[in-house]
């Protein structure tokens, strides 16, 4: 049989075992390569779904490829680069962890409705696989980044599916909750004391899985620096999942006691980046869609929106609840880009991103790299000066949405075609090298 065939039943029998977001994530871009000495290769497109699926889904793999093949098969998973340069490379980079307990979940917040887009793709994969496996690979999982971004949204979708799917016991709090709770036992100094301390051990002890937002509140709180840095060896000596989130990276988090850093620093670190216009759109159909409210808002209002919105998708959810209301003021008008505009006068601040902003992405480019901004308009051909210029075309085209036209002669006048394959360049360089990925992130987040 046709391998493309054969891998086709197999994914429709796997469908049938597992989730639909764990088929989404894992296995629905995964292909059959080839098949040699009893052995198969499946190619997937991210490090994490590599290591997932042949640290926990290996066994199940093998058992239901035999049931529809008849043969047994060893299996091996590459990447698509990996492929393309004919190697074979045994990374173990990626991760998963997990956790569960009295909750404080909200319910709403789970991983169907969380919108997946390039800037956020390796968060959402990651989460999952900690909600898949709590505590066996990574942990704790520490995710950062600006606020508005879905970090909240990832932890309780992770501590709502492990509540659904997992006999744990999980616990969301926010660390002003866990102040609050350790500033109340220190303040009863009273002969029941020591019973208000074990209370407050049992909550936050007794448990699988630790969700703390926000830990950049923890401050300046010495005491409770160190009763959390306690809170948090007892869930870590035990093998429970601990998960974390900040408006800053650990390496940014000052205040913090250089003990607690470094216990931060022993899992998995994700950062969640802002979204580009493409996932704004799509986080903005899915609002619409899910308030039925798609036939009454039209494209050119939704560009508006996606455009004015770029950093904070609370904010973009809430340009929309705005638009709606003022149209319903309005004697229920129809929705319109001059309503929507005199809606949202006051409403957004100046945008992060505007148009017409090629000249301050190339003085940025150029600042990092070290060259001039007439190096990037120049004809020169070296790899210190191209390679800076195909960067700036990326940023220019995918983050201001310039024309490839414009940018062209902005840049000396290029043709548009090498525009075109300066973008296609960054892009793959991207998709394979995560490090890559965060320094574009950086100079993105300079523009202003």
């Amino acid at each position: 049989m046709d391998i493309d065939k054969l891998w086709n039943i197999f994914l429709e029998k796997i469908k049938t075992k597992i989730s639909k977001i764990s088929y989404d994530t894992w296995f629905a871009d995964s292909k059959l390569y080839k098949i040699v000495d009893n052995k198969a290769i499946v190619v997937v497109s991210m490090h994490i779904q590599k290591k997932n699926l042949k640290e926990n889904y290996n066994d199940l793999i093998e058992e239901v490829f035999t049931e529809i093949s008849g043969s047994n098969f060893k299996f091996d998973y590459l990447l698509e680069e990996e492929i393309e340069n004919n190697i074979e490379i045994n990374t173990d980079e990626i991760g998963v962890p997990n956790n569960n307990f009295e909750t404080n979940l909200i319910s709403k917040y789970n991983f169907d409705n969380f919108v997946v887009g390039e800037s956020n793709k390796f968060a959402h994969a990651t989460a999952l696989a900690v909600a898949e496996n709590p505590g066996q690979m990574y942990n704790p999982l520490f995710i950062y980044g600006k606020s508005g971004l879905g970090k909240t949204h990832l932890m309780h979708a992770i501590g709502n599916y492990i509540v659904q799917n997992k006999n744990k016991r999980v616990l969301y709090v926010t660390c002003e909750r866990f102040v609050e709770d350790f500033i109340g036992i220190t303040r009863k100094k009273n002969k029941n004391n020591f019973d208000n301390v074990e209370i407050f051990k049992k909550k936050y002890r007794d448990i699988d899985v630790l969700i703390i937002d926000d830990i950049q509140y923890l401050g300046n709180a010495n005491q409770t620096q160190q009763e959390f840095f306690n809170t948090f060896n007892d869930l870590y000596g035990n093998n429970k999942q601990i998960i974390i989130s900040s408006d800053r990276s650990p390496e940014d988090l000052k205040l913090l006691e250089e003990r607690l850093l470094t216990r931060f620093n022993w899992g998995l670190t994700i950062n969640i980046f802002p979204p580009d216009f493409d996932l704004r759109m799509h986080i903005i159909d899915n609002k619409i869609e899910s308030n039925m409210l798609n036939s009454s808002f039209p494209k050119d209002v939704k560009e508006y929106i996606a455009s004015n919105c770029t950093g904070d998708i609370r904010k973009l959810e809430g340009a929309i609840t705005r638009v709606v209301a003022y149209a319903t003021m309005m004697n229920g008008s129809d929705i319109t880009l001059s309503l929507a505009i005199e809606a949202l006068q006051d409403y957004f601040s100046k945008t992060i991103i505007s148009k017409n902003k090629i000249d301050q992405v190339q003085q940025i480019v150029a600042n990092h790299y070290n060259i001039k901004v007439e190096d990037l308009k120049s004809k020169k051909r070296v790899s210190t000066i191209a390679f800076p210029r195909q960067i700036a075309m990326y940023i220019c085209r995918i983050i201001l949405e310039e024309p490839l036209t414009k940018i062209g002669i902005e840049f000396g006048g290029k043709d548009h075609t090498t525009v075109m394959h300066s973008v296609d360049k960054i892009k793959k360089q991207i998709k394979k090298d995560q490090n890559f990925e965060f320094e574009i992130n950086k100079l993105i987040n300079q523009i202003k």
